[in-house]
């Protein structure tokens, strides 16, 4: 498997997983993790991610900011993540 696309994969399970932990926390008034910390795992190629886990979890669902940013990064970031595996001469 390339590198970068096993980063992008342990990006994405990391994000997953912090979603998941910061509705954990906010069902259980526990510390949460920052929005700002949300949104940037999901900067930095972690947006498939935090979609799945907005879905999974109903989670951050209501907040404009992450209702309009992930799916728009989660469209631009497949983009992005396919053309580099059409360069590579990856298929699935």
């Amino acid at each position: 498997m390339d590198i970068i696309l096993l980063l992008i994969l342990i990006i994405n399970v990391a994000t997953i997983t912090i979603y998941g932990y910061d509705k954990f926390a906010s069902i259980r008034n526990m510390t949460r993790i920052p929005e700002k910390t949300l949104l940037i795992l999901a900067f930095l190629f972690g947006a498939p991610g935090a979609f799945i886990a907005m879905k999974a979890f109903h989670h951050k669902t209501q907040k404009p900011v992450f209702a309009v940013f992930i799916p728009v990064a989660f469209v631009l970031e497949l983009a992005i993540i396919l053309s580099y595996m059409y360069k590579k001469g990856i298929s699935f």
